[in-house]
């Protein structure tokens, strides 16, 4: 018992003079989305029907492979095959990547009147769940479908929450990321502000759209040119291919080198005139 006092008293000094150190807590860092989750939501954003990651991956290697060979059996210049397979298994993605911003530009004018119709539908009484569902009908055509996929889900089961968390993947969006957020939330707690929310989101997103739209215009010859710059040097270098004689330079190693400085040149400056030409693109921080 003496020992047991001494020892409980020591323990209690001890953690009062540590109370006095609070431990800071440190913020929970965001998990950035990868490349892969990047090129997936661009999948999703180009609306092309049966079009996964997978399949394009698949695509862009047998692509790549036909074209090597095909290159090799021409000119049998292994660093030339090499050099229009790489371009080749790029086409897919690029493509892809094409068409998830020029449908993006189109949904950008279309979002504000999504919000409109639901601002509308919560003044008018509906609940939540059929305000998204009466979108499948009378909101913008190019989002139907999502939304009347939503409503499948929400008749089928009921859940509000994992038919938002659907709709949400289906869109890939940033701005249907904050409006699902801002819905769910508004679904959870309650509150007389949503519509007020609602109006200024809608306000705020035909003035971004409106200003992107100028700012595109203007910088479209830059990209432009980064482009015609890129392909210049390679449509020379195919026409020097149907040449037979032009060929023998580049089967030297002193040819092989000159091809991957071209490439890596090329493609550095391609990257540099898009980043100083290029738009900041709204990151999906609500994934």
């Amino acid at each position: 018992m003496n020992t047991v006092l001494p020892l409980m008293f020591g323990a209690g000094l001890l953690c009062i003079w540590w109370s006095f150190w609070p431990r800071e807590e440190t913020p929970a860092q965001r998990s950035r989305a990868t490349m892969r989750d990047q090129l997936n939501d661009e999948v999703v954003q180009s609306a092309i029907n049966g079009l996964t990651l997978t399949r394009l991956l698949w695509m862009s290697g047998c692509l790549g492979a036909f074209v090597l060979l095909v290159v090799m059996a021409a000119t049998a210049v292994p660093a030339i095959a090499v050099a229009f397979a790489a371009i080749a298994a790029y086409l897919p993605i690029a493509v892809v990547r094409g068409k998830a911003r020029r449908r993006r530009s189109q949904l950008r004018d279309l979002w504000p009147d999504v919000v409109d119709h639901i601002a509308s539908a919560v003044r008018a009484g509906l609940a939540l769940p059929e305000s998204l569902s009466q979108l499948a009908i009378r909101g913008p055509e190019e989002l139907r479908p999502a939304f009347a996929e939503f409503a499948h889900d929400y008749r089928a089961t009921g859940r509000f929450h994992e038919c938002l968390d659907a709709l949400k993947h289906r869109l890939s969006d940033p701005v249907a990321d904050r409006l699902v957020e801002s819905l769910r939330i508004a679904r959870e707690v309650g509150g007389t502000d949503l519509g007020k929310l609602l109006r200024t989101l809608s306000t705020f997103l035909r003035d971004d759209a409106r200003t992107r739209a100028e700012l595109e215009a203007r910088q479209s010859w830059t990209v432009n040119a980064a482009r015609l710059a890129v392909a210049a040097p390679w449509i020379v270098l195919a026409m020097l291919a149907t040449r037979g004689d032009s060929l023998a330079a580049y089967r030297e190693p002193g040819g092989v080198v000159v091809l991957i400085i071209g490439t890596a040149v090329t493609f550095v400056a391609y990257r540099v005139m898009r980043r100083i030409g290029r738009l900041p693109v709204e990151a999906r921080v609500l994934r």
